[in-house]
């Protein structure tokens, strides 16, 4: 059995918190190169140059790449092996990123009580943590700023099974185009598809932790990513919502089987600061 002490975990999700909102992954800025030599629209082309520039700015001086420094939210993988030792595993994330963001000087975005008494919490906490356990003795932790813009256009369905690929198709193309300019475009779309009410929003959730052009290991939900990036770059959003080729840099689909009465999917969007950072203990 592998012991892991607290304060470590703590450190690790400070850092995390800081580095996921001064640095763009590489996957982002490969992105706006491949959407730059894409992009038909000069005033698209010019935004997608400027979002570059901007992650220079933030990466060089350690500043926020967007003001919207994100809800915390986290996806652990906790080895059967492994030991938490000294605390609470669930305290010492939120330990992380109240330190991180207030170290950091990111924005506090969370508010105590959604409906009656939305005062600030003041330190960005309690963030969203998803635990897994899984074979082994690591324990891994990938972290996502993930802004309220982009949230707040995600969707979720419960179709009928009768409604099939194409009901799917037709409800993630309607999310994206009644989200227009609203998320930041260009976008990542994840997708979950199957499970239960809950489960298919965490697939959506989760897709997005994936690097940009990683494809689905199943070959025709890799298809269907292709397609659906296809058609919602054929939307005409674009840049920013100027209009352009480049609405969306990827599509992402979780899935999982479902009950046989039902047929769920869940779209969630993030905008081009995908901020998204994973370290391993």
């Amino acid at each position: 059995m592998r012991k892991i002490d607290v304060k470590e975990i703590k450190e690790a999700v400070k850092r995390l918190c800081m580095e996921a909102n001064y640095y763009l992954p590489e996957d982002v800025l490969s992105a706006f190169d491949k959407g730059i030599d894409k992009e038909v629209s000069p005033v698209g082309k010019n935004v997608l140059e400027i979002l570059k520039e901007n992650a220079s700015i933030a990466a060089s001086n350690q500043v926020p790449y967007c003001q919207d420094t994100g809800f915390a939210v986290f996806f652990v993988e906790i080895g059967q092996d492994v030991q938490v030792v000294g605390g609470d595993i669930n305290e010492a994330i939120e330990e992380g990123v109240a330190e991180g963001y207030t170290e950091g000087y990111l924005r506090k975005s969370i508010v105590s009580d959604p409906l009656f008494d939305r005062r600030n919490t003041g330190n960005n906490t309690p963030p969203i943590i998803h635990y897994n356990v899984v074979p082994g003795d690591r324990l891994k932790i990938k972290m996502a700023a993930k802004g309220g813009g982009s949230e707040n256009m995600s969707r979720l369905a419960m179709l009928k099974p009768a409604d099939g690929v194409e009901g799917v198709k037709k409800f993630v193309l309607e999310t994206v185009s009644e989200a227009g300019p609203n998320p930041c475009p260009p976008i990542i779309v994840g997708i979950g598809i199957g499970g239960t009410f809950e489960k298919v929003a965490y697939l959506a959730k989760k897709s997005l932790m994936r690097p940009i052009g990683d494809r689905n290991k199943d070959p025709r939900y890799a298809a269907l990513e292709e397609e659906l990036l296809e058609k919602i770059n054929k939307l005409g959003i674009g840049p920013a919502g100027f209009g352009g080729k480049v609405t969306a840099l990827d599509v992402k689909i979780e899935w999982y089987p479902c009950h046989i009465a039902s047929l769920p999917v869940a779209v969630n969007i993030q905008c081009h600061a995908s901020r998204h950072k994973e370290i391993e203990l």
